[in-house]
């Protein structure tokens, strides 16, 4: 597998960026720079997801540069990022931290040999605290903040608290539990908009509302949240039962990091049953070949891996690859689509993973999740994704 640049060498370069944050109430940030002691074994057959652990840890605890979506309601709220969200600071903005985070637990649920296991609970040992959570809380639930990180970066924290809730671990359980207070404010948030949210939200950046959808729905039922999962599944029959003829020649938008299709299409896998996705699927994306060629549906392309906005397309690649393998396993076995959909899959996975790299921070902070939820199948397999 070829990448961009560098992230294909061990990246101990990369690891001496991390630590950039400062002491919090003397606590510290983990040490993960190049005195860590961390080497990837050669042939290791974690290596590719090590490299995606790298580069959350480099991001995890760096505060700058930082983008904040961030209501003021007075003079005291002008404060650096570490000091408004302590948890989540860092990886330039609130939910590529927050996803970061998740990053780094998956690797340890999916491989607990990883030899980044150590560096891996030493940075969320400084991020999982009671007193960050608490402050976490306290910004969340600040005048005029109902809107805050609505809907793409809660649903990323509640992805977050279901990859803890999953394991056995002790010590992932107990940061689930200290997890809990924001993840039941959370909650309760979207408790309340959903029943107001009139119509979908078809874009193709955060505010999307199936690729949101899809997560809160994985974590309702991997929580067991049976209210939660049954006022997702309602608003998405009323959302998208009867979409038809979805306009995928106009995708990707410039800026794109999710297909508006193909996640409403990913979405409504979760919420039908086989037979009845079949059909929804055959009026809602009537061009899937049937054939099994896999060149229908071209990767986006990225000509300034710099510019924070047109890398998104990078993103669009990894996730519509995920998209069309969760489309593929929500059909009947034997439906011809099904060869089509993975054939495209696989070009998307390529041209997104070689896309991964430390080279540009603009990329660097948050494509590693990206590519994490796509390797390890996570919107495919595990509790709570394979139930219709």
């Amino acid at each position: 597998m070829k990448f961009r640049k560098s992230i294909g060498c061990i990246a101990l370069a990369l690891l001496a960026a991390c630590g950039d944050g400062p002491d919090q109430d003397g606590a510290g940030t983990a040490d993960v720079g190049p005195d860590a002691g961390l080497e990837i074994p050669e042939g290791r057959a974690g290596v590719v997801e090590d490299r995606f652990a790298i580069l959350a840890l480099s991001c995890v605890h760096k505060e700058y540069p930082n983008k904040i979506a961030h209501v003021l309601n007075g003079d005291a709220d002008v404060r650096p990022p570490r000091e408004l969200t302590p948890a989540f600071y860092g990886c330039f903005d609130w939910h590529s931290s927050v996803h970061g985070h998740w990053l780094l637990v998956r690797i340890l649920r999916m491989d607990p040999e990883t030899p980044l296991r150590a560096a891996i609970v030493d940075a969320l040992d400084v991020s999982f605290t009671a007193e960050n959570i608490a402050a976490e809380v306290e910004y969340y639930a600040g005048p005029d903040r109902r809107s805050f990180e609505r809907p793409y970066g809660i649903a990323w924290f509640l992805q977050l608290v279901a990859e803890l809730h999953e394991s056995d671990d002790p010590k992932l359980r107990a940061w689930r539990q200290i997890l809990e207070p924001l993840e039941i404010k959370i909650v309760a948030r979207i408790r309340s908009w959903l029943p107001n949210l009139v119509y979908p939200i078809r874009l193709g950046t955060h505010n999307q509302s199936a690729f949101a959808f899809g997560l809160m729905l994985d974590y309702a039922r991997t929580v067991g949240d049976s209210q939660l999962e049954q006022l997702l599944g309602e608003k998405s029959l009323a959302f998208h039962r009867d979409d038809v003829n979805c306009p995928l020649d106009y995708e990707p938008s410039g800026e794109d990091f999710l297909s508006p299709c193909l996640m409403e299409a990913d979405l409504m896998r979760r919420i039908l049953d086989e037979t009845e996705f079949a059909a929804w699927l055959g009026g809602f994306l009537p061009g899937i070949p049937l054939d099994g060629s896999d060149d229908w549906l071209t990767p986006g392309v990225v000509l300034d891996a710099e510019d924070g906005k047109l890398v998104h397309l990078d993103g669009v690649n990894l996730s519509r690859a995920w998209a069309l393998e969760g489309i593929a396993a929500g059909l009947p076995a034997g439906d011809p689509r099904i060869a089509a959909l993975m054939g495209s899959a696989v070009l998307h996975r390529e041209s997104g993973i070689a896309a991964v790299s430390d080279e540009h921070y603009s990329g660097s902070h948050w494509l590693g999740s990206f590519a994490t939820y796509l390797v390890t199948r996570r919107g495919v397999t595990g509790p709570g994704r394979e139930q219709h």
